[in-house]
């Protein structure tokens, strides 16, 4: 099977300014895999840009998580925007950000999507369009390179995980959604993919070897929840 769904996280794309040496590699990468046949629906998540304008409201006035779930939904459109252009000779027209907006890949291997509405992340968008397209796999390419027994940022002895069920997933997270949300997947997304049976894998978004490794069904850095 070449036919992918991935969700490339904010923190790659942007961690504090734009990583336009990664994205130049990523590109090069993902012509390399379509000229083998692969087609990806790449979606882009907010990362640090979202939670930035959804930190600046907070400190200006009380909001609710739909008006910071929206700035947030906004971020990801200005990163998908940016990796539509970036793949523009490539990627279908259309920037997918409505769910059955775009039902197949057509004559375009890429896709693009953003976020698509509040109450939850990219991370379940990423979940639906594999439902949806009929793929039992949603790849998350972000931040963390492995699910962890804890945050591995404040927890030093904190272990990798390298295969997991979703119900020893389930006592890692928080059990809600929230705006801003850290977490390897969000709980929307999780419950989602659980109850239809779709296979999650959480690497690395700049380990881009690795990431082959995942496409080819290679032994891979990651953690796989199903």
């Amino acid at each position: 099977m070449k036919k992918f769904v991935i969700s490339l996280g904010g923190s790659v794309i942007c961690p504090k300014e734009i990583d336009f040496k990664f994205l130049k590699k990523f590109y090069f990468f993902i012509e390399r895999k379509i000229k083998e046949g692969f087609k990806l629906v790449i979606v882009a998540g907010g990362g640090e840009t979202a939670r930035n304008y959804q930190r600046a409201i907070s400190k200006i006035k009380k909001v609710s998580n739909e008006d910071k779930d929206w700035l947030g939904i906004e971020a990801t459109k200005l990163n998908a925007l940016l990796l539509k252009t970036i793949f523009k000779k490539y990627a279908h027209p259309v920037l997918f950000d409505r769910r059955f907006k775009i039902k197949n890949f057509g004559k375009h291997p890429i896709i693009i999507a953003s976020g698509w509405k509040p109450g939850w992340s990219t991370d379940f968008v990423t979940v639906q369009i594999a439902l949806d397209f009929k793929i039992n796999l949603a790849i998350l390419l972000g931040k963390p390179d492995y699910v962890y027994t804890a945050n591995p940022d404040k927890v030093k002895n904190a272990k990798p995980i390298e295969k997991m069920s979703f119900k020893d997933y389930f006592k890692l997270i928080p059990k809600k959604w929230s705006p801003g949300l850290h977490a390897p997947v969000d709980p929307i997304a999780a419950k989602l993919a659980m109850k239809k049976k779709i296979k999650i894998i959480v690497a690395s978004g700049k380990d881009l070897k690795n990431f082959e490794k995942i496409l080819k069904g290679e032994k891979f850095k990651g953690t796989t929840i199903y």
